[in-house]
């Protein structure tokens, strides 16, 4: 019986929750994506626009995840794309982020800047950095109320790390919404733009959706038509699918990445309880370390 990880030609695996929690790296991940066997495709995709793609390849690299640069896809990548095909070239990009996501916009053609000056920036990009503050949003939201696009990297509320969950990009992006009355343009998951990004970067569309977030990994999946694999190493629980709604409901779950590396658990009709996560949860303590269907492709769960 074929392996999970065997049905597909590539892997889109997130980072944060999925392969590591802040500095530290998740147990057994990168053992479980070396363990391949077949030569498979796989793309790391993240939502967090703080580091270009070579630092977050050195990372991984570091970490013990096969790793190049070209195997990184990331949302400033995405919303740099998502400016420069609005935007006239040389056109004026304010950035709310890292000195990466501003590199970002520059290898498109366009002109970063940080401050708005009195002549008013064509578009304002926002992605996550620790350092933002108040007069960082205070700029953007000039900018805004002068009419300037507005692209997201993401709208993530929450990044985990090793001491819980902190602020994301999605609750600096709720203050800019508060003050502008305005909704950005969302280039990462659970928006098509990164995922299509990656399906190219891939190079095809056999491929599982990887990553531990109902709201961007599992939703992004289900927008662009590609199964996909919740691992319960990050943010959500099954407590969570209990009133999901069907947009947000996985193919398959697991406790850990290794159950890539094993056949799932097929679906059991006679065990479909009334209670979902107490289905769920007598199958996966059945199946220690193998990933079990939630439902089949394209059908829903009950």
């Amino acid at each position: 019986m074929k392996r999970l990880r065997d049905r597909y030609e590539a892997l889109l695996l997130d980072l944060d929750g999925t392969l590591y929690r802040g500095p530290e790296v998740i147990e057994g991940a990168p053992e479980a994506l070396t363990n391949s066997g077949v030569p498979q495709r796989l793309v790391y995709v993240t939502n967090n626009a703080s580091r270009g793609p070579d630092a977050v390849a050195q990372h991984l690299a570091e970490l013990g995840f096969p790793t190049t640069t070209d195997d990184v896809v990331t949302s400033a990548q995405a919303a740099a794309r998502l400016l420069a095909e609005r935007l006239e070239s040389g056109a004026t990009v304010l950035i709310v982020g890292t000195d990466d996501l501003a590199a970002e916009v520059n290898a498109v053609g366009l002109r970063s800047v940080r401050r708005f000056n009195g002549t008013t920036p064509d578009a304002v990009v926002q992605g996550h950095s620790p350092t933002t503050a108040w007069p960082d949003l205070a700029e953007a939201a000039y900018a805004l109320s002068a009419d300037a696009l507005w692209v997201a990297a993401n709208t993530d509320k929450t990044l985990p790390n090793e001491r819980g969950l902190a602020p994301g990009n999605g609750a600096m992006v709720a203050a800019l919404r508060a003050a502008s009355g305005r909704a950005p343009l969302v280039a990462g998951k659970p928006y098509a733009p990164l995922m299509e990004d990656a399906l190219v970067r891939a190079g095809t569309r056999s491929a599982l959706v990887v990553g531990d977030r109902l709201d961007t990994d599992i939703e992004g999946a289900n927008r662009v038509g590609l199964d996909s694999l919740l691992v319960l190493t990050g943010v959500s629980t099954l407590d969570e699918l209990r009133n999901a709604p069907a947009d947000l409901i996985p193919t398959y779950v697991s406790e850990s990445l290794d159950a890539l590396n094993h056949p799932p658990v097929a679906d059991e009709p006679d065990l479909a309880a009334t209670d979902l996560v107490a289905d769920l949860t007598a199958r996966l303590r059945r199946n220690p370390g193998r990933a079990v269907t939630v439902r089949a492709s394209g059908s829903e769960i009950r």
